[in-house]
């Protein structure tokens, strides 16, 4: 391919990213870049996208485009780094030296079992390139191999350096993107991300919402941490946490904040989800989180260990949802006197040694047998309120 043809072909490459690519998702682009390239008659076979993020579960995502099939992988982020995938891979060396990477695929490659795959596949020649983001502290690497009898040529090599380095800034738009919000999820909350991410970030903005309110404690925390080692009250804390979380997402509700050994969940109600069925989704989550911490606690039972207690209290009402804090620390939560209250709730629950209390006003909501324990006095609240508990 002459020099002159090459800049040509890259100039159309160029035009087409800014004004005809697809940019919605990664994939759509990066198969419509794999078929550019193709158009542009540069011999690609194969090609592969490895991009990393910022996620607690998740390093990263790996594109891999073959004859018109897309493929997208996910990489366990506790095991990615010291998996032997990565470590005996063309990745490994582009993320340690920052360099391109190229092997001629004529003979065995024992060192890099993917090649091999490759190779035995068809695959005549693989390079891979860095790509030029801004910030180089994690892994963004293209890769294309070829069936070309004799791999690639001079000029193949030097069109697909340059259209990586074309297609690097698009990309980068997308991580940039997907790491804000996971961030954001992983933070404050799906919910509460997306507001944030559509620019809702005025210290005193807020909006009224009605909300089933999801208040629980770890009971015996202090003690707990006075007596065990750092890494195993760790430990617990996390499990606790992780039990609440994954039973308020999967009834419908978020959780906002996590405060020493204490969980602030919130439940909204929404034009398909009125008050009632607000309130039964956190009663039915309070429920399944109950089941699941006494099935651990026959664990820690059977193991020696001493069962871990908790505390949860429902409420529902209105509450104001949105920024409150200091000029540059923000904190995205609800306040209001239905979140004093299920607070106080909480409180109650210690005294009167249940695990569960329910407020008068999440009771009327409900068609199930609650146990009335009768009226009692909350703290900072005027009257006796009527509370109730789970029917065993």
């Amino acid at each position: 391919m002459a020099r002159s043809r090459l800049m040509k072909r890259m100039e159309d490459l160029s035009l087409w990213l800014a004004d005809e690519a697809p940019h919605d998702t990664v994939g759509e682009l990066f198969t419509g870049f794999c078929r550019a390239i193709i158009r542009f008659e540069v011999p690609i076979w194969r090609a592969s996208l490895g991009l990393e993020i910022l996620h607690p579960e998740v390093s990263g995502w790996q594109h891999v485009w073959t004859d018109e099939n897309l493929s997208v992988h996910a990489a366990d982020r506790a095991t990615a780094p010291t998996s032997e995938s990565y470590l005996n891979s063309p990745t490994r060396l582009v993320d340690e030296t920052g360099r391109p990477f190229r092997r001629l695929l004529e003979t065995p490659c024992p060192d890099m079992p993917l090649l091999e795959e490759l190779r035995l596949a068809g695959a005549t020649d693989y390079v891979m390139y860095p790509l030029s983001f801004l910030d180089q502290t994690r892994t963004a690497v293209i890769s294309f191999a070829t069936r070309q009898a004799q791999g690639f040529d001079t000029a193949s090599l030097e069109a697909l350096a340059l259209s990586a380095r074309l297609l690097s800034p698009y990309l980068e738009r997308h991580v940039l993107r997907r790491i804000a919000v996971d961030l954001l999820d992983t933070y404050v909350g799906p919910r509460t991300g997306q507001r944030i991410i559509e620019g809702r970030v005025d210290r005193g903005a807020v909006e009224m919402i009605e909300a089933a309110i999801w208040f629980a404690d770890l009971r015996g925390f202090t003690l707990l941490s006075e007596q065990a080692p750092i890494p195993e009250v760790l430990a617990h804390l996390n499990a606790w946490f992780g039990t609440i979380g994954e039973v308020v997402e999967a009834h419908g509700g978020e959780v906002l904040k996590f405060i020493g050994d204490a969980v602030l969940a919130i439940f909204p109600t929404s034009g398909e989800h009125n008050r009632t069925a607000a309130c039964r989704k956190a009663l039915a989550a309070a429920q399944a989180f109950c089941q699941r911490a006494e099935a651990e606690n026959v664990l820690r039972r059977s193991s020696g260990r001493p069962p871990l207690a908790h505390g949860l209290a429902l409420h529902v009402g209105e509450v104001a949802y949105g920024n409150v804090g200091a000029p540059h620390r923000l904190d995205f939560t609800v306040i209001g006197p239905a979140v004093n209250r299920a607070s106080r709730l909480l409180d109650l629950a210690k005294r009167l040694d249940q695990q569960v209390l329910v407020s008068h006003a999440v009771a009327r909501e409900l068609d199930q047998p609650l146990v009335d324990l009768g009226r009692h006095q909350l703290r900072d609240v005027e009257k006796p309120q009527r509370v109730f508990t789970l029917a065993l």
